[in-house]
């Protein structure tokens, strides 16, 4: 099999790779091979500057100081949520909200929306690839509402069946739950065509976005969902920050998720009255470094361009997958025709969390278990995989370190 140059012409990966601190360091005496990027990604310096000016010079609170550093934390934290907009295609700044993550993004919308929307006899559906943060906020509302979870099937190769998903749709249905790209086998999923198809049947959307920014472009518009979850730090910004997109409406009509400061107009011992969006579903002090530094992060995306990006890393997902399957006794999972950079497999008769101590001795940095995504180990009859994941600065000859560490645990543990 003939495997292409890795690096698009637009990508010079060693001057990329300076750019990461982090990717610097020896494991164990052998330089970090990190494929651990749809756990988390590295920042570059860009980031980790961006945080540390905040700290340096603009610490102060936002949206309530008249003084300087209030006023200029304030004015880069709203320009922060204005980069996020940007980067999603969203109509309007009103329209993200930021949260801690995915996590927050989705218990969000179920305690708001499907507690309020949801009734005795409606359907929730949720596809089996589906990570636990799109699952259990939902069984938690079925089980105030009454609402039943339906789960939407996937083929052997890890695809939605959009056959079976088309037979579930009926009037019944009032919330369809998608991941975007799957955390655990890569595949990107439809979402365009899910969303029409549930919009056709009055459902609403709420799509688990973790995985997709840092891999393909995103336009919330395009896709017409109604929710997106997105995390800071699955797209090289810093942890601890993410939003929701959500379309106004639906937003203005939802009850307020968390009490406290910065999310009311008004309050009495007899009443209180509410803020407009964003303010509405953001109390508290926010994570205001954590906004700059993601900010930073989405605009270096932005310049190195994520269809450059993108290339990179499927081409990269190829050539490990040729790789892999060359090994006798290791299982590819998930081998669907449009996947992000993510590869997961197991060895016959090797548990993988073996396989991953192994990987570490070697430098080699992957993640080995269930991936939160218990459900869907279930349809492969596995208990755990182990999954490699990529990112813009991902060389091949990190791959051929993955394949020759695997090699290596299959000689010692097989």
């Amino acid at each position: 099999m003939s495997v292409a140059s890795t690096v698009p012409a637009s990508i010079d990966l060693a001057a990329l790779r300076e750019r990461f601190p982090a990717l610097r360091q020896q494991v164990h005496g052998r330089p970090l091979v990190y494929l651990d990027n749809a756990a988390t990604t590295q920042r570059p310096d860009v980031v980790i500057r961006a945080t540390v000016d905040f700290y340096e010079k603009d610490n102060a609170n936002v949206h309530r100081g008249v003084h300087t550093l209030s006023q200029r934390a304030t004015r880069d934290f709203e320009e922060a949520r204005q980069t996020v907009r940007a980067f999603v295609d969203a109509a309007h700044d009103a329209e993200i909200l930021f949260t801690k993550g995915c996590t927050e993004a989705i218990n969000l919308v179920a305690a708001t929306w499907g507690r309020t929307m949801l009734r005795e006899g409606d359907e929730i559906l949720l596809s089996t690839m589906e990570h636990h943060a799109n699952i259990v906020p939902w069984q938690l509302v079925a089980e105030m509402t009454g609402a039943t979870i339906r789960p939407i099937p996937i083929d052997d190769r890890g695809q939605i069946d959009l056959s079976a998903y088309g037979s579930m749709l009926t009037e019944r249905v009032k919330l369809v739950g998608i991941v975007h790209v799957s955390n655990s086998i890569g595949t990107i999923n439809p979402v365009a065509e899910i969303t029409a198809m549930a919009h056709r049947v009055g459902a609403r959307v709420m799509i688990d976005g973790a995985q997709a920014l840092a891999h393909q472009k995103v336009s919330v518009r395009d896709l017409d969902v109604d929710f997106y979850a997105m995390s800071g730090h699955k797209v090289y910004g810093p942890t601890g920050i993410g939003a929701l997109y959500g379309k106004r409406d639906l937003l203005e009509a939802m009850p307020p998720y968390q009490a406290g400061g910065d999310m009311i107009r008004t309050v009495t011992f007899e009443k209180t009255t509410f803020n407009d969006l964003p303010n509405r579903f953001e109390p508290g002090t926010p994570n205001i470094a954590g906004a700059i530094g993601w900010a930073a992060a989405l605009n270096f995306v932005d310049r190195m361009g994520i269809d450059a990006i993108g290339r990179h890393e499927q081409t990269l997902t190829r050539y490990a997958q040729h790789r892999l399957s060359e090994i006798d006794g290791l299982r590819l999972v998930g081998t669907a025709d449009d996947k992000a950079g993510i590869v997961a497999f197991s060895l016959e008769g090797i548990h993988p969390h073996d396989i991953g101590t192994v990987l570490d001795r070697n430098g080699v940095a992957i993640r080995a278990g269930h991936h939160c995504t218990m459900p869907l180990m279930q349809r492969f009859g596995l208990p755990a995989t182990v999954r490699a994941s990529f990112a813009m600065y991902t060389s091949e000859a990190e791959i051929d370190a993955l394949v020759a560490a695997v090699q290596q645990a299959k000689e010692i543990l097989g």
